[in-house]
């Protein structure tokens, strides 16, 4: 039977079945007039329920069917699938068929509407292939992020992308449909529009570049702590899209950043620091000047007893012995000798070189900084053992308070600005003497 021939048996049972749903309302009573919107009415009426329990049926038929598959493959691909809805999609392709055959008979007495219709149905099919496909490529996406190479990849940039070239190769085929013209037309008329689609479309495919740059280059990963001041981020990243970088505060506000501003702007990615196994730590306290002053013996034998101590007071009292004899002067400021600011910083290094929460594979040291105002700034730097935020700041609260407390027992004093109280109490403690 070639194609005429099928065309020729449709179009009578087209006509056949017109007849009889006249006959049938005429039988009942129904006005002449009224025959052709009633007629109408019924038969929409029955493809909606038609097309509802063959969508129904058909969905839960490959439901059923990819579930079964998953369960003797282990596969967990069919299982992605039906939460990016493939079934669904795949089941409009039965009721589509239904409804495009349905439209010469439910429209039989309103021919105009027929041609239109169909168009309507066509592109409805590219719609619904285009969602079928992008179904497809998001459980395959799912498959790819159980794998640890890919697990933390801007893999929605990706889909993004897709989703656009799906998109525009639907609306060349929606443009060949309402037309009738080929898709070399569509094209010689996109070509004028070129400099607007540029236009329109330019954060997006400034994105798609920085996707693509980001993700050749490991800039940001999923989960990556990133700071950016310009826009007020400091916080995990959550998402990476074609468009956007969502980053989620530590105050648990979210911000969004242009994906393209990753490339063209400056920002902290925090991902080393917690691959590395330590965080640093930096703080610094103000000696005053006139508290820094030469040991005499006997302090320095007392100091001998404090651990970490002895070797150092002897290494340099060795050193400074040799150094003395080239000089006949008794005057102190001629003389090499130890001061207690030496001490307290030795005292710091021996602290925390036997911290147990102090990371001994990396940088420790306790150093001057440039005199200030304020005195002089004695700076602790180093790391601590582990990247936890909490874990970090209660080790760091316990070394500042032990080294401030024992800052009085080598004579030195902490320089802090006096309020307007302290002076006031000073002055009434005056006036009592």
């Amino acid at each position: 039977m070639d194609i005429q021939e099928m065309q020729s048996n449709y179009e009578s049972m087209t006509i056949a079945i017109a007849r009889w749903m006249h006959n049938i309302l005429s039988d009942l009573g129904v006005p002449g007039q009224w025959i052709e919107y009633v007629k109408l009415i019924v038969l929409l009426a029955i493809v909606a329920v038609t097309v509802y329990i063959l969508q129904l049926t058909v969905r839960k038929i490959l439901i059923f069917v990819f579930l079964r598959i998953e369960k003797i493959t282990t596969l967990s691909f069919f299982d992605y699938t039906i939460n990016n809805r493939l079934p669904y999609y795949l089941a409009l392709v039965v009721p589509y068929s239904f409804v495009r055959g349905a439209i010469p008979v439910v429209f039989y007495d309103f021919k105009g509407l027929i041609a239109p219709l169909i168009k309507i149905t066509d592109i409805y099919l590219v719609f619904m292939v285009i969602w079928t496909i992008m179904a497809l490529v998001r459980s395959f996406g799912d498959v790819l992020q159980e794998k640890p190479a890919f697990r933390n990849k801007p893999m929605k940039s990706y889909f993004q992308v897709i989703q656009i070239i799906l998109f525009t190769f639907g609306a060349v085929v929606v443009y060949a449909i309402l037309t009738g013209r080929s898709a070399t037309a569509f094209f010689a008329a996109m070509g004028a529009a070129s400099a607007v689609l540029l236009l329109m479309f330019k954060d997006s495919i400034m994105g798609f570049v920085g996707s693509i740059q980001i993700t050749t280059n490991d800039m940001v990963q999923i989960g990556d702590w990133i700071t950016m001041n310009k826009y007020g981020a400091d916080g995990n990243v959550e998402e990476i899209t074609l468009t956007t970088v969502k980053v989620r505060n530590l105050d648990k506000t979210i911000t969004t950043i242009p994906t393209y501003a990753l490339i063209s702007d400056s920002f902290q990615n925090w991902r080393g620091m917690q691959e590395s196994g330590g965080r640093r730590f930096r703080r610094a306290l103000n000696i005053k000047y006139d508290s820094i002053r030469f040991l005499t013996n006997e302090e320095i034998e007392k100091f001998k007893k404090v651990d970490g101590l002895a070797g150092y007071i002897a290494e340099k009292q060795e050193q400074y012995v040799k150094l003395n004899k080239q000089t006949n002067s008794d005057l102190p400021l001629n003389k090499h000798a130890i001061t207690n600011c030496d001490l307290f910083m030795q005292y710091g290094m021996h602290y925390l070189r036997n911290h147990p929460d102090i990371n001994k594979d990396m940088a420790l040291l306790v150093r001057q900084l440039a005199s200030t105002t304020q005195g002089l700034p004695i700076e602790l730097y180093t790391f601590t053992s582990t990247t936890v935020w909490a874990e970090h700041e209660i080790i760091l609260a316990g070394i500042m308070n032990h080294i401030i407390s024992v800052v009085p027992y080598f004579g030195l004093t902490i320089y802090e600005e006096s309020s307007g109280s302290d002076d006031y109490n000073v002055y009434m403690k005056r006036l009592e003497q």
